[in-house]
């Protein structure tokens, strides 16, 4: 009788496996049908930013109402990462996913009929729920479902993803303002679009299966052997053809599993870090981009549109620019070169307000979403790819936490601080969070391009080492969770 413990051997073994393996274009379209959440993610996010002016005219807030109405999504979806993430790993990625994008269908539209600022408040919260679940589910596929190299490169490219849909978004509220509809029909419109992409992309993911990787980490081996033909071309000869019983993991040993590796130590607390100073760099600065320019004088609304239009195409080649130059520089160079230049265009744009010099204003903003898309590329990546394989969505949801903790956070504040201190001092205090991502990534992340992880039992590898007979190469597999590699730089020279 096959005990349990050779049952998890059995599947450990697969999960290696799976993760070393060339991915199919099946496994490339999941990939590419994950990251597109983002674009939904954006289009609901930074929509609202081109459209307080007309909320604010409309159902007169305060400041603070209107920092709560713009952060509720971030709160929702950092409760949502979170929910979202335990609930991937505990019942598998699909009815998570097919169930989230349902849910921000019907929420979406209902942004549309709202009557009050509380309403719209509630209803924003509500659906950052789905969209923060979404992500984590999101970024687990993408890790599952595609090879090591390849899966880093799809992952780093949600920046990009960002832009195409913040583009698309400041598109449709320019066209509705040039149109001369009435300004209080034209934010509930703008909001309630979103509705539509989400609706496609759903319907684009109802024949996507749960990955391998999650089915083998269930003992559920014949469902995963079929998925592997189709996303791997590979059947797991190494499983058997029935299924078994694997007993769940316990969610609180998370983190203790990655504490105690420190490759996998040093790169979360990265991600973490990095998640959270981008949430809050963008937050600030960019996300009231519009407001700024506006009630600084340097464009009116119509012009207003046309220029945050030209910054958010150039962040958006910025973004998929960052995962094509990653396997040159690595994870720790894209994070130092995005990071460092988004810390010198704030502290630029700090100084040109400070001296009215309102004509560079969006030249630095310009340089700021450059280095901020390169920046934000690769903290969920990163947080996803080292985790333990039966953790990869609960890891998805607890980085995305601190992005969108960060982002409430200063989406709340930012525009209180902009009244108390004005725009070139607060500019200079958001320059600090990019100082401290270039810091993290020069200190404390080890490069992990190329990382595969080795997710085997602790008391395995306790066993290993323990055993003076222990083979070296054997113990270095069933070791830490996978050397990182050289600096890809290094391995060319």
């Amino acid at each position: 009788m096959t005990t349990q413990a050779e049952v998890r051997h059995l599947s450990d073994s697969a999960a290696r496996h799976v993760l070393a393996r060339h991915g199919t274009d099946a496994g490339r379209r999941t990939g590419w049908l994950m990251i597109s959440t983002i674009l939904i993610e954006a289009w609901d996010l930074y929509a609202i930013s081109f459209l307080l002016l007309f909320v604010k005219a409309d159902l007169n807030p305060s400041a603070s109402m209107l920092g709560l109405a713009s952060g509720a999504v971030q709160l929702g979806a950092l409760i949502g990462a979170v929910c979202g993430g335990w609930f991937a790993d505990r019942f598998g990625r699909r009815k998570v996913f097919i169930t989230t994008m349902a849910l921000f269908v019907v929420l979406a539209l209902a942004q549309s009929f709202v009557t009050s600022m509380w309403e719209l408040v509630l209803v924003r919260f509500l659906l950052g729920l789905p969209l923060g679940s979404d992500i984590s589910t999101g970024y687990a596929y993408i890790m599952e479902t595609m090879p090591k190299g390849k899966r880093e490169v799809m992952g780093n490219r949600w920046q990009g993803m960002f832009g195409l849909g913040e583009i698309a978004a400041i598109a449709v509220v320019t066209g509705l303002y040039l149109s001369g509809m009435d300004h209080s029909l034209l934010w509930r419109i703008g909001l309630g679009l979103g509705a539509l992409p989400a609706l496609a992309l759903l319907i684009g993911r109802l024949d996507v299966p749960d990955t391998a990787l999650w089915l083998i980490q269930r003992g559920k081996f014949r469902q995963a052997k079929a998925v592997a033909r189709k996303m791997f071309g590979d059947d797991l000869p190494m499983l058997p053809d029935e299924d078994f019983r694997i007993e769940r993991p316990r969610t609180r040993d998370f983190l203790a599993g990655i504490w105690k590796d420190p490759v996998r130590r040093r790169s979360s607390v990265f991600a973490w870090i990095s998640n959270a100073m981008q949430g809050a760099e963008f937050a600030a600065f960019a996300f009231y981009l519009p407001v700024i320019l506006v009630l600084t004088g340097v464009s009116g609304i119509g012009a207003t549109n046309f220029i945050t239009g030209a910054i958010y195409v150039v962040a958006t080649v910025s973004g998929f620019v960052a995962p094509m130059v990653t396997p040159r520089l690595g994870h720790r160079g894209v994070a130092r070169w995005g990071f460092g230049t988004a810390f010198l265009s704030l502290l630029l744009a700090a100084l040109f307000l400070h001296l009215d010099w309102k004509w560079l204003v969006p030249l630095a903003a310009g340089g700021l979403m450059w280095g901020h898309y390169w920046a934000a590329s690769n903290g969920m990546t990163i947080a996803s790819m080292v985790a333990p394989s039966r953790y990869k969505a609960t890891a998805s949801g607890f980085g995305y936490i601190f992005v969108k903790l960060a982002a409430f956070v200063t989406i709340f504040f930012f525009p209180i601080m902009f009244e108390s201190l004005g725009v070139p001092l607060a500019t200079v205090i958001v320059s600090v969070l990019s100082l401290t991502g270039y810091l993290a990534a020069t200190y404390v992340l080890p490069e992990v391009y190329g990382y595969v992880e080795q997710d085997v039992e602790q008391d395995v590898r306790q066993d290993s080492r323990q055993d003076p007979q222990q083979d070296p190469q054997q113990d270095e597999e069933s070791g830490a969770a996978g050397r990182p590699p050289k600096s890809p730089a290094k391995e060319r020279t």
